[in-house]
């Protein structure tokens, strides 16, 4: 691994429990690697660990082949050839594009440093910008300049804190696949944090879900939404809720037995974690519920939200149980109409059956439902 951190700790004075606790995750070369989790669940204090602002309280972290942090051996910040951006993108308002790219190049030769300016300022698109100042600049402009400051000295590794948290929704979004080509472009490794899903799916080859210090998943973005590896991850990820269901054997093959049908379960489901006598809850998402008006089953619906591309519906069933569905065309329901639903489980994933929260939405646009 080019970066590895392995069962790290770092504990802050006045806390009673460890801020970051026995973390373990690695890149390689050019790959890009994101945190996402809740407010205060330790991912900034982890990027900082990286960056060698945090000392350590366990573990170690390497990079380039180099133990840069353990209990006795930390690495100043300086030494480590790792830049950072961060969400205010930290700009001189005094000097010009070009100078402040140019600022992080000390010791360079003066011909070095005018070409390396030059090579960053055309790899974020910038070039024809040298020449004015940061408040003449949009704010993706800001954040493309931040982006090559801290890409010029030609890092180790990047740490990008909250990078687009300051641009609106169509920048962000944009942008984020913009910084991806960039940093595949410069082959740079890079870690980001964020707390937009969509940003994490859009830019993390890999994809880390913490909360409360500990890191639940770290995979690929497709494996943390479809194959969570805790209930906690398939709860704060996506839209969806959990209702009881129970594994049988049915003629020779297992199936799942859910308030929406019954599922033949396949080698390739993630997991078949259930209590001893078979009973589970399953995760259902918004985009396995379908609307079916010749379906058996029946829903009344108690939520219609409005989110521009689709409606997200929320539906009772005759359990009591709710789901979620989403709509990706008005279709006239209204709050309190009885429709048909069908179900379409291309992943089943499962957990061992609590009597807790199984009526409440799980997640409101990425956030625990408090």
């Amino acid at each position: 691994m080019f970066l590895d951190l392995i069962d790290i700790g770092v504990r802050h004075r006045g806390r009673t429990s460890p801020s970051v606790d026995g973390v373990s995750l690695g890149l390689q070369v050019g790959e890009i690697g994101v945190l996402i989790g809740p407010s205060g669940c330790g991912k900034t204090t982890l990027l900082r660990a990286v960056a060698g602002l945090e000392p350590l309280a366990a573990g170690e972290i390497w990079l380039a082949s180099l133990r840069v942090s353990s209990v006795q051996v930390h690495v100043p910040a300086q030494s480590r050839r790792v830049g950072m951006v961060f969400q205010d993108y930290a700009l001189f308002p005094h000097m010009t594009v070009g100078k402040n790219i140019e600022f992080g190049l000390h010791g360079w030769s003066g011909p070095k440093r005018k070409a390396r300016v030059g090579e960053v300022l055309n790899l974020v698109g910038m070039t024809p910008n040298a020449a004015r100042y940061p408040h003449e600049l949009s704010g993706g402009q800001q954040q493309r300049v931040a982006l090559a400051r801290a890409l010029a000295p030609q890092p180790h590794l990047l740490l990008l804190d909250e990078p687009f948290s300051n641009l609106d929704v169509e920048m962000r979004e944009r942008l984020a696949l913009e910084v991806r080509s960039i940093l595949k472009e410069a082959r740079t490794t890079a870690l980001l944090v964020t707390h937009d899903q969509q940003e994490a799916f859009a830019m993390g080859d890999r994809v880390g879900v913490m909360a409360q210090g500990r890191l639940h998943q770290w995979d690929d973005g497709y494996s943390v939404y479809h194959r969570p590896s805790t209930r906690f991850v398939a709860s704060f990820i996506g839209h969806g809720q959990f209702a009881s269901a129970r594994y049988v054997q049915s003629h020779g093959v297992m199936e799942l037995r859910t308030p929406l049908g019954s599922f033949q379960v396949t080698a390739s489901d993630r997991r078949m974690d259930c209590d001893s006598d078979g009973a589970c809850d399953v995760l259902m998402r918004a985009d396995d519920i379908f609307i079916d008006m010749e379906s058996p089953f029946r829903a009344d619906v108690v939520q219609m939200t409005f989110r521009g591309s689709e409606f997200l519906y929320t539906l009772r069933l005759d359990s009591g149980e709710t789901v979620l569905a989403s709509v990706l065309k008005h279709q006239g329901h209204a709050v309190g109409d009885r429709i048909g639903i069908r179900a379409e489980l291309e992943h089943i994933v499962t957990f061992p059956q609590t009597t807790t929260g199984l009526s409440t939405p799980i997640v409101q646009d990425g956030v625990p439902a408090e």
